[in-house]
């Protein structure tokens, strides 16, 4: 429910978050927006459950902001800010592609959605343990955050995140209208 007097863009567009429809292994959970950025705004956090084990192979965090007088930044009157992490297999910790294959994954997953001012980082961290801890296998970590100013559907914004959180998170692309069967029998 929203509040009296939220303009209609912004109702508009948190109907077409509720109503899209993403993969089963992302689970959804709305969570406290920011409140300073923008007069109006929603988050959305995420996780990646991949094989339904409830072990989590990737997270993230998208959210809408709205400023019914736009912002010179933002070029318009929305915004969308994204965060998408996942552990990718270690193998990828010393190629030094890594991080532009991530940027590409966004691109990708925005390629037909209409939008404008992307921008955003990606950033790899690789993890080794020593001492006590030598056991643990080294882990990478790929975190891309990535903004842009939405056009048209809103909900098509959100599952171009998920796509990119999806594919951080190691799964395979399914083309649109197809369903993931489970790996549990």
């Amino acid at each position: 429910m929203t509040a009296p007097g939220t303009p209609s863009p912004f109702v508009q567009a948190l109907h077409a978050l509720r109503e899209r429809r993403l993969r089963a292994e992302v689970r959804l959970t709305e969570v406290p927006a920011p409140t300073r950025i923008a007069p109006y705004a929603v988050a959305l956090s995420a996780e990646i459950d991949a094989d339904g084990s409830g072990e989590d192979v990737g997270s993230g965090r998208f959210v809408l902001l709205h400023d019914p007088a736009g912002q010179e930044a933002w070029n318009g009157t929305f915004r969308v800010v994204t965060l998408s992490r996942a552990i990718v297999e270690a193998e990828l910790g010393g190629d030094p592609m890594l991080c532009a294959a991530a940027w590409s994954w966004v691109t990708d997953a925005l390629e037909d959605t209409p939008y404008h001012s992307l921008g955003g980082t990606v950033t790899q961290v690789v993890s080794q343990s020593f001492g006590a801890l030598h056991e643990r296998p080294d882990t990478v970590e790929v975190e891309v955050r990535a903004s842009w100013t939405p056009e048209g559907d809103i909900g098509a914004h959100l599952q171009a995140w998920a796509t990119v959180l999806c594919t951080a998170a190691g799964l395979p692309p399914l083309p649109d209208g197809v369903t993931a069967l489970s790996r549990h029998r």
